[in-house]
């Protein structure tokens, strides 16, 4: 019955793919008793995670009571959670959770998570989640609610991403984990890793840091859990001692981890989105509270955010764009026309690279060589490869068998001929057109005709690249994003000539290395590089014109934007950043400002405009002043966001006529995977949408 009051909550959502909770009576070894096994299911293939809806959690919680009962009973020694092949669940349904406009609906899914949550704790026999796959969210909360907990080394995809979307994790996770790993693991799990482009863990990660009690691989994976769990429930001695050292703290390290996070956050987002804040709040308040305390607070910061203008953005921007038009790339040809790739070529062995021959051997699986003009360019890029094979064995990310397959994958060679028998070649050699050229007429001449050439530029036209080869058919641009490892966005760039088979591998490719993939039109920059030089050419005039370098360096701060301007041009490179200014300069004229004063900078040799004084503060130095040249026309802060805001959506309006990508959803998925455009924000174009910027430059807006 005390589930009855959740009933209207169920019925907003009557198209809810419900996850079932079926039980099955499990007979432990040894005549131990009855152990209940829960396992979470929709009864979709395994392509298709398993979610939380009212719907869900209402048979859940309702399955749990009738538990509770038989345990009462003296029927069960133990209750068991588990879930479907590769998912225990993938978090609460966005969809759903979309829908709940009223703040007394989103009260209720809170409480109603927690209501049945609680229950897997209090069933007055032990629960066992055994987390097989898949536990984000509301569904590593779920595990966390249970009395103990094991994990396949097969799992991945774990974690508390609610920061990252616009929530808190409100079903118990801030009360929950830091009892379990101690405060600044779960700072970890709850912050750092949402606001690091939504990083997980996976099963070993979860072992290590205590979320989970004992780690059993995938093949026999429910078979050893159950083995395990008949072990604690005869003694659960070693177990607890793992959990006080892995716990262990004390109020001042709590206070600590609580200070850390909040830089963290304001370095990540300078405090623009509200959800990240929220966490914090809750992480540092837990440390005190009971659980009925801690529970009452998620329920109450849920109701607020989930009203938020912030969360609704943040549902576009993830649900909409990331989870699902990433995955349906607008204007990708048909997958049948691709062709197989079983020998990767890459031209060049510095950083970039190395990192994509990386990429290549450790996802497809298949053997790469890496060229170079002289032996000793090979060796440091295939060195490095090994070397950072080795660094992912330490960290427990790679096995030593995987370790060694990269390692044996991997080789270098001062010939191109040394592609004769590849299918895809990939160029990161120097950022110049005509090197570019030379490269591929080169390899042209020792592949075979349907071998693809890619280039991973950033600037230069694909179109160029392939004017004077014999099968300009097979050019293909395939820019990546620096870390390579780490930034999804993968810029497909669809060349005059390019055939439809050629664009079918890249995006086949893309794929398989786990990148998200956009179609690009050739025109100069593509989308992410164009749009960031056209607010880097705004910020750099302004600054020219006289603005003070903090006041022009800090005015986008209101966008939430992970690194400011010029601290960005300095990650990047000063001698990058021109040259790709250069050359948007060139193709499209003044609106694309080239600032003499960052070239007076790279000619002094300056790696930034930035330096830290003794006391770690940000400051121009003095000599540094001295080398440039300023105008008498400064601007405020707010003229600065308004004039930036207004020539963002110049840029993308013309790229859009232009027939760059699709569609505006299309450039906030660029800007969001590969810019690091802030979730919260909902996309570049919603907000320029909202601050008035696309009305009056264009006259309309985007959506």
């Amino acid at each position: 019955m005390s589930f009855d009051r959740f009933e209207e909550l169920a019925a907003l959502v009557p198209d809810e793919v419900v996850t079932h909770s079926l039980v099955q009576d499990v007979e432990l070894p040894g005549g131990a008793g009855i152990m209940a096994l829960i396992t979470l299911d929709n009864g979709l293939d395994h392509n298709k995670p398993t979610t939380l809806g009212p719907n869900t959690l209402i048979e859940f919680g309702r399955t749990l009571e009738s538990l509770q009962k038989r345990a009462g009973a003296g029927e069960l020694v133990a209750v068991g959670l588990t879930g479907k092949p590769y998912f225990l669940a993938a978090g609460a349904d966005l969809s759903t959770v979309k829908s709940l406009k009223a703040a007394e609906h989103g009260r209720l899914m809170a409480e109603l998570g927690h209501s049945a949550y609680n229950l897997l704790g209090d069933l007055g026999v032990p629960s066992f989640a055994f987390i097989n796959g898949v536990a984000l969210g509301g569904g590593l909360e779920i595990a966390l609610a249970a009395t103990y907990r094991t994990v396949s080394t097969g799992a991945s995809g774990i974690g508390l991403p609610e920061a990252f979307i616009g929530l808190v994790p409100g079903w118990g996770g801030v009360y929950r984990l830091p009892r379990l790993t101690g405060p600044a693991a779960a700072l970890k799990v709850m912050i750092e890793n949402p606001l690091s482009n939504n990083r997980m863990l996976d099963g070993r990660a979860a072992y290590d840091i205590g979320i989970a009690d004992a780690l059993f691989e995938p093949a026999d994976f429910l078979e050893q859990s159950l083995q395990w769990a008949l072990g604690v429930l005869s003694d659960a001695s070693s177990v607890q001692a793992r959990r006080a050292e892995l716990s262990r703290h004390d109020d001042g390290e709590w206070k600590a981890t609580v200070a850390a996070g909040r830089a963290f956050v304001e370095s990540k987002t300078g405090n623009a989105a509200p959800a990240p804040g929220k966490v914090l709040d809750l992480f540092e308040a837990a440390q005190h509270r009971t659980r009925e305390e801690s529970a009452a607070a998620e329920c109450e910061a849920l109701t607020e955010l989930m009203q938020s203008p912030q969360f609704h953005a943040t549902v576009y921007a993830f649900l909409d764009l990331v989870q699902k038009r990433a995955k349906r790339p607008a204007g990708a040809p048909d997958a049948a026309l691709a062709r197989p790739v079983t020998k990767v070529g890459v031209v060049g062995a510095g950083l970039m690279a190395s990192q994509l021959a990386l990429l290549f051997a450790r996802q497809l699986r298949v053997p790469v060589v890496l060229t170079d003009i002289d032996q000793s360019r090979v060796d440091k890029g295939v060195g490095w490869v090994h070397g950072e094979a080795e660094k992912l064995l330490a960290k427990k990310r790679l096995s030593a068998d995987g370790a060694n397959r990269i390692k044996g994958l991997v080789s270098g060679s001062v010939s191109k001929a040394a592609f004769a028998d590849a299918d895809f070649v990939i160029e990161a050699v120097f950022e110049e057109l005509q090197v570019k050229k030379t490269v591929f007429a080169e390899v042209e001449e020792v592949v075979s005709p349907e071998c693809i050439l890619a280039t991973n530029t950033s600037s230069l036209s694909v179109a160029a690249m392939a004017e004077n080869l014999k099968h300009p058919e097979r050019v293909v641009g395939f820019h990546f994003f620096n870390p390579v490892a780490a930034m999804p966005l993968l810029e497909v760039v669809n060349a005059p000539h390019t055939s439809q088979e050629v664009l079918a591998t890249a995006f086949a490719a893309a794929k398989e290395l786990k990148k998200s993939a956009v179609l690009v039109k050739d025109a100069p920059a593509f989308v992410v590089n164009r749009i960031l030089g056209r607010m880097f050419g705004e910020i750099t005039a302004v600054f020219d014109e006289g603005t003070d370098a903090a006041t022009a360096d800090n005015a986008l701060r209101p966008m939430g934007l992970p690194m400011t301007p010029f601290k960005l041009l300095a990650l990047v490179g000063l001698p990058v950043g021109q040259h790709v200014q250069e050359s948007l300069n060139d193709a499209f004229g003044d609106r694309f400002h080239l600032s003499k004063n960052q070239q007076r900078l790279i000619d002094a040799g300056k790696q930034g405009l930035w330096e830290k004084d003794d006391s770690g503060n940000d400051v121009v130095p003095e000599e540094t002043l001295a080398l440039l040249e300023f105008g008498s026309s400064p601007s405020t802060s707010e003229e600065v966001l308004r004039r930036t805001q207004d020539a963002l959506a110049d840029e993308i309006g013309r790229m859009l006529s232009e027939g760059v990508v699709a569609a505006p959803q299309d450039i906030d998925l660029c800007m969001i995977l590969g810019a690091g455009w802030p979730m919260h924000l909902g996309g570049i174009t919603p907000y320029l949408d909202r601050v008035g910027a696309s009305d009056r430059v264009n006259g309309r807006t985007f959506h």
